[in-house]
């Protein structure tokens, strides 16, 4: 991972209101965002994360429809983002606007490089004609699962029947509950969005990879190539929760160098607020690869 880890001694490190601060994407012109990358990680890593594009894409696609709610996105990861090379530049596509939904591509640019897109789907949420959703998955509960050292000040993460999520001896079926809490929980619709969204991208790789022993997300950018590829996440409004949110994965196939993971995000209470997906790239590293430092390789 890259944004979520604390930073080097003297350096700032990372925390949910800096990380916040990141998405909140500024206004640069017509249908024109800048965004920063923040710093490296504690590995130095220079990679950024696809996630923390997508939310800010999430943030300026809602400053440009700011009568309609954010309830689907779409992102295709297809070149990297590097930190420190200049800040992002989001142009956005407007394909339709109307009074109940509009639709655009949020198209993410790095020294005139496209790297990502977003497909973005807002709308004006109207009242119920019928509802239902998936329950909460019954496992255990915070005050049970196992800390998890991914810092971040602000943020705490606890996994369900999972102590290291990267070793390759952690055998287990290819799924994964995670325990997320926040502070501070943004008020703002959009920048809770961009919060839950950016957490989709980080467990994938490991939920599918815990079916199989002797691999693990510790091999990864080292004896294996990984990148979440897509990610896709849909809202289920409204996007309001106090204390923990759970994060359900379950990696429904890997072969032929890419895997897919489906997930849902529910509060303690047992409200579904968010369903995601992702498709990732796992592959034996490439000799070419090497010559690149560990810290820029996919």
């Amino acid at each position: 991972m890259t944004t979520e880890s604390a930073q080097t001694a003297g350096s700032v490190q990372w925390t949910v209101q800096g990380l916040l601060d990141l998405f909140d994407a500024e206004p640069a012109g017509e249908d024109t965002f800048t965004a920063q990358t923040g710093p490296a990680g504690e590995d130095e890593r220079q990679v950024v994360e696809g996630t923390q594009v997508l939310a800010q894409s999430i943030v300026a696609a809602a400053k440009r429809f700011p009568d309609k709610s954010i309830r689907s996105v779409y992102s295709v990861f297809a070149r990297a983002v590097m930190v420190g090379a200049g800040p992002v530049e989001l142009e956005i596509d407007v394909i339709s606007e109307g009074r109940s939904t509009a639709s655009a591509v949020v198209t993410a640019k790095q020294n005139g490089k496209r790297c990502i897109t977003t497909t973005v789907l807002a709308d004006v949420p109207t009242d119920d004609v019928i509802r239902h959703h998936l329950p909460k998955p019954d496992v255990a509960g915070p005050a049970e699962a196992n800390a998890s050292p991914m810092p971040m000040a602000g943020r705490e993460l606890r996994l369900v029947d999972v102590v290291d999520v990267n070793s390759p001896d952690e055998v287990g079926p290819p799924e994964l509950y995670a325990w997320l809490h926040y502070d501070p929980i943004p008020s703002r619709d959009d920048l809770a969005k961009a919060l839950i969204a950016y957490f989709t991208g980080h467990l994938g790789i490991s939920t599918t990879m815990r079916a199989h022993e002797g691999i693990g997300t510790a091999q990864a950018h080292l004896t294996v190539s990984t990148a979440p590829m897509t990610v896709s996440v849909s809202f289920h409004e409204p996007v309001r929760w106090d204390g923990w949110l759970l994060y359900s994965h379950e990696s429904t196939q890997v072969g032929a160098g890419m895997s897919y993971v489906r997930g849902t995000v529910h509060t303690e209470e047992g409200e579904l607020i968010a369903s995601f997906t992702q498709d990732a790239l796992i592959r034996p590293l490439r000799t070419t690869d090497t010559s690149i430092k560990h810290q820029s390789r996919l």
